[in-house]
């Protein structure tokens, strides 16, 4: 069985749109509060945190943003303190200047190296503090290193205080919307695969959406679910989510996000099944019978996790597919039939952990 591939679900046009205004507000606001500042002419280090910051998930803008302040304020001190023993080249002499330039050079780079790495936050070292430090030895002005300091904070302080402003999300909701259609599409796929092995035709084909985008839809959903549990560390201003979520929210997201595992397992299998005994059998041969049998389990599957992610009783469902599969483990008792059935087995299992867990 293939791994699920990171594929990266994309954003609907509207909130594509939405992304791009907010990060337009963000870096034109603060472009034009250091012009009449009067920090520079061309302050484009406020612009720059709008870009570099600003992501789906605009509730997390405060962690990014003081990471980023850290790497500048580090990067500039780092620079500046270099410099001091280490000033600019200015001798006449091209050899000279070569020479002294390489040797300031590779003082700040280590130095910008050496903070970067030992600032290692969430899995990444803060390449904000080597960027800085080249920035401020590439414009060794007087006044540029404070000018710069100020226009990152300007910058910063608007991603933080603008971004979560517009348009905020809803992360309650989009989990919710995430996983009705999830549940949806697979219910239509498990029908149709299942309509298909009752028919004795193969029992995958091309078209169905098997793909990895289906079985990540769990994950992102789930994500949005954990970033709204995250946003009560923002001041009230900023949330547009309910104090509370919905009853049951978090454990039909999980239950679909384990069960995608397992029957991305099962539909893998299907395909393996499909390319090792042909993609059409001959006229007139008879159908698989493991493969026949196999649809009125997989209808019954359907049924009860449908239920679940409903919110909805579904003892009654898993109790008539585990039937199902106790009478088709009975009939085909073969490994190659067994590994066929393993994911919707585990699917089941995972459906009773998830009714015990609501008891």
């Amino acid at each position: 069985m293939s791994g699920t591939v990171a594929v990266p679900l994309a954003p609907p046009p509207r909130a594509r749109l939405r992304s791009a205004v907010r990060l337009a507000v963000c870096a034109a606001v603060p472009w034009f509060l250091c012009l009449w500042w009067g920090t520079s002419t061309v302050p484009v280090p406020a612009a720059l945190p709008a870009v570099l910051i600003l992501r789906d998930d605009v509730y997390d803008a405060p962690r990014r943003g003081w990471e980023r302040l850290v790497g500048v304020v580090v990067g500039v001190a780092l620079t500046t303190l270099v410099l001091h023993w280490l000033p600019p080249p200015t001798a006449s002499s091209v050899a000279s200047l070569s020479a002294a330039a390489s040797v300031s050079f590779l003082a700040v780079l280590a130095c910008g190296c050496a903070g970067m790495y030992l600032m290692y936050q969430g899995g990444a070292p803060n390449q904000q503090v080597l960027v800085s430090a080249l920035v401020i030895y590439a414009t060794a002005l007087p006044g540029y290193a404070v000018a710069r300091l100020a226009e990152s904070a300007v910058g910063i302080a608007a991603v933080v205080l603008l971004g979560p402003l517009l348009w905020p999300p809803d992360p309650y909701r989009s989990a919710a919307t995430g996983l009705a259609t999830y549940r949806d599409e697979l219910v239509d796929l498990l029908g149709t695969v299942a309509a298909r092995l009752g028919a004795g035709g193969p029992p995958t084909v091309p078209g169905l959406p098997e793909d990895a985008e289906l079985w990540l839809r769990p994950r992102s959903g789930l994500a949005a679910y954990e970033r709204a549990a995250r946003r009560t560390r923002l001041p009230r201003l900023y949330l547009r989510t309910p104090a509370r979520p919905p009853d049951g929210l978090e454990e039909r997201l999980r239950l679909a996000a384990r069960t995608a595992l397992t029957l991305q397992y099962f539909t893998e299998e299907l395909r393996e099944r499909a390319r090792t005994d042909g993609p059409a059998r001959p006229p007139g041969t008879v159908p698989d019978p493991a493969l026949r049998d196999l649809a009125p389990l997989v209808r019954a599957t359907a049924r009860a996790l449908d239920a679940a992610l409903r919110g909805a009783d579904c003892a009654a469902d898993l109790d008539r597919a585990r039937e199902l599969d106790l009478a088709h483990r009975a009939a085909h008792p073969t490994r190659h039939d067994a590994v066929l059935r393993a994911g919707l087995h585990l699917t089941h299992e995972a459906l009773a952990a998830h009714l015990s867990a609501r008891l």
